[in-house]
């Protein structure tokens, strides 16, 4: 029977020679390329201790930004969860009470706002959708953890706190000509 796409080999049982049965050739080309690693710098850093720089364009930990007030600037929109190629982000949409007018920008915000950081591929995509400017990545790590339900963040790790504002004009973006 012919093949399909003419990209047959043919296979030959070749047989091995003296040096090739005994593999000695091949453990001492093993002990080469080992003892030439084995002197090599230390690539390992230790990483609490030392920290190793990143790119200025490094996308790490999401952060809710708020405004020059203080109140959030989320509106719920959803085009954030929208532009998630992964899917990761879901928020759930109230209206803004009367007494609540100094915590939240505009009639609607997000009543709940929750990113799986399990999920999430640090795209960048959602800071780019938002039409506020609420969400961005910052050049923070997001922590290790054993469990699964501490990598869903919600708004009291992402809602950057009032008196400690996270600064994200250091990460320099680049925008591209359309």
């Amino acid at each position: 029977m012919q093949s399909l796409t003419n990209r047959s080999k043919l296979v030959v049982n070749k047989k091995m020679t003296f040096w090739e049965r005994i593999y000695l050739p091949a453990i001492f080309g093993g002990m080469r390329i080992t003892l030439r690693h084995f002197f090599k710098k230390n690539k390992t850093v230790n990483y609490p201790e030392v920290k190793r720089p990143f790119s200025p364009v490094y996308r790490g930990m999401h952060v809710l930004k708020r405004d020059e007030n203080g109140a959030e600037r989320c509106t719920a929109c959803g085009l954030c969860a929208v532009a998630c190629p992964a899917e990761a982000i879901s928020m759930v949409a109230a209206e803004r009470k009367p007494d609540q007018a100094h915590l939240y920008r505009e009639e609607k915000y997000a009543a709940t706002y929750e990113i799986n950081m399990l999920r999430c591929i640090f795209c960048g995509l959602c800071e780019e959708a938002c039409p506020k400017e609420a969400i961005f990545l910052t050049d923070r790590i997001v922590p290790a953890s054993l469990e699964r339900e501490e990598f869903i963040y919600g708004k009291e790790k992402l809602v950057e706190p009032v008196d400690q504002r996270i600064d994200i004009s250091l990460r320099q973006i680049k925008s591209y000509p359309q």
